[in-house]
């Protein structure tokens, strides 16, 4: 029996990860995000800054640039999207719980039940929030916002060859600027628990 897993995609800023978070603790079960990123650090020997910074990065550019091959030739890439792979299935097969980001909507497909949700807003309410929440003020916020959804969409679309964001690859995408942080959590747990009751 395949175990119920939610897998949150989201645009940077919109609170998926803090989304994925209420989910997890109004349904009681786990949420892997900064879990998920020590998990792959520790099995591949990289450190987590770096694992966290990867994520987001199609090879060619960043990766190929500041790390060397490793591992028959094997870049560091391809090593930790294969790490990453393996991670995501284990976790996905030890119960249910919340995976945030890392293509865990791709990798679990037919490995479990999975309730694949896309976290999305509009610029404004985006720039305002990683303004708040994480004071960012180097640059513009547009332009940050830009720069990291194009890296996420690029890295999306190298490893999994779909659209990210393209609503016809996740049973729901929410709105969090016009629901709400709080509304969105209620609905995917509604959503789980429905699915889940169901099957």
């Amino acid at each position: 029996m395949k175990n119920h897993v939610i897998t949150i995609s989201r645009e940077f800023g919109s609170g998926g990860r803090t989304i994925g978070k209420m989910v997890a603790e109004k349904l009681g079960i786990p949420c892997y995000d900064n879990e998920l990123i020590q998990k792959i650090a520790e099995e591949s020997g990289f450190k987590a800054d770096y694992i966290k910074e990867a994520g987001e990065y199609a090879p060619g550019g960043f990766l190929a640039s500041a790390f060397s091959h490793r591992n028959n030739g094997t870049n560091n890439a391809d090593y930790l999207w294969e790490i990453q792979y393996n991670t995501i299935t284990d976790l996905a097969q030890k119960g249910p719980c919340v995976i945030v980001g890392r293509c865990a909507d791709y990798i679990l497909r037919g490995k479990a039940d999975c309730l694949r949700v896309f976290v999305h807003a509009d610029m404004e309410f985006r720039a305002e929030r990683i303004v708040k929440v994480y004071g960012e003020r180097d640059e513009s916020p547009e332009q940050r916002l830009k720069d990291k959804d194009k890296r996420r969409a690029a890295y999306y679309r190298f490893y999994t060859d779909m659209k990210w964001g393209d609503a016809r690859n996740y049973d729901a995408a929410l709105n969090s600027g016009t629901i709400g942080i709080e509304k969105c959590a209620d609905l995917i747990r509604d959503l789980y628990e429905r699915r889940k009751s169901e099957s």
